[in-house]
């Protein structure tokens, strides 16, 4: 198979052949939710584990927002933080501790606590791999879930897309686009989006969620904004129709798609967030995201199931597009 998120299809299938059963489990392993939810102690524990494998560096970081990022997803607060480094031969202790620092730093920034983990040097790999997971809580009442969303809702994205992967390339394959065009200083920019607005939807999430009527989040990241529609869509059973001109693409993210002949809609987006809200609320929620110093926009809404995906482009109603592969991971795997 080749490198990224397993197809839609196969996945759920073999989520449906894990055990379940354990009452307390109010949200298990499903295609488009973020996160599991698991009734503890009259509180709700949430639960996030994602490895960062594309990033060379600052994978520490990455790891503890990108974890956090699908606690809020939630409703819910990041609380502890594990991780599992694999680092390979070639790594030296100086290269552990930077990225010790960097999860340190991340915390840090979050208010997450540090409670554990794992770390060793690995055969076989040309880089270092590091799987976190992220524990948070919420009360019930503010739980939210991919699955919330309804027909008539507003859709708004926060932030635009696409952060992550604009970033990531510009880390990864900077001479290259430099070699096609891209001025120095533009791709130092590009490499600088990546903690400037950085990737973190927490703070955007809990701007959203203070305004109420918040029907459903979630966070696009492998695959883009286009597969984190999807994803919504199947999560909530419905519809979406996406107005292409509404959607907010970063300007150096144009510069490096056109470079490298990729759409950004296919790019990986962490550092935006989806939110689903109730008609009456989609404006609130756009003033307190707004006012958190987070941009948002509305870019759609929801339908009926039976009404489809849609992307309307000038006027024209097209079939939302789907992406079998990240850009991002389509791209560095030609390369290779």
């Amino acid at each position: 198979m080749k490198p990224g998120k397993l197809p839609p299809d196969l996945l759920a299938h073999l989520l449906s052949r894990l055990p379940g059963g354990d009452p307390r489990v109010l949200v298990g392993p499903r295609v488009g939710e973020d996160a599991a939810v698991i009734e503890f102690g009259g509180r709700l524990l949430v639960a996030k584990t994602d490895p960062i494998t594309f990033a060379s560096d600052l994978i520490g970081w990455y790891a503890v927002n990108v974890n956090a990022n699908d606690i809020a997803t939630m409703g819910a607060e990041p609380r502890w933080f594990m991780g599992s480094l694999l680092l390979p031969e070639s790594a030296d202790e100086a290269a552990a501790a930077a990225i010790f620092d960097q999860i340190a730093e991340a915390c840090r920034a979050l208010g997450v606590t540090a409670v554990g983990g794992h770390t060793e040097v690995t055969i076989g790999l040309d880089r270092p791999i590091l799987v976190g997971c992220m524990l948070g809580e919420v009360e019930r009442d503010r739980l939210v879930t991919s699955s919330g969303a309804r027909p008539g809702d507003v859709l708004i994205l926060t932030g635009g897309i696409a952060v992550e992967g604009t970033a990531l390339l510009a880390r990864e394959v900077g001479k290259e686009l430099m070699a096609r065009g891209m001025a120095a200083e533009a791709v130092a920019q590009a490499r600088g989006l990546l903690l400037s607005p950085g990737i973190s939807v927490v703070p955007a999430a809990r701007a959203a969620m203070a305004a109420g009527g918040v029907a459903a989040l979630h966070d696009p990241t492998e695959g883009g904004l286009a597969t984190g529609l999807r994803e919504l869509g199947t999560a909530s059973a419905v519809g979406l129709e996406i107005d292409a001109g509404a959607i907010p693409v970063l300007g150096l993210t144009r510069q490096i798609c056109q470079a490298l002949e990729l759409d950004p809609l296919g790019l990986i987006a962490s550092g935006a967030l989806l939110v689903a809200a109730r008609p009456e609320a989609a404006e609130a929620t756009l003033a307190s995201v707004r006012k958190a110093g987070v941009e948002a926009a509305i870019i759609g809404k929801v339908l009926p199931n039976a009404e489809g995906l849609w992307l309307v482009t000038a006027g024209e109603r097209q079939p939302l597009p789907q992406f079998a592969r990240d850009e991002v991971a389509r791209f560095l795997d030609e390369e290779e």
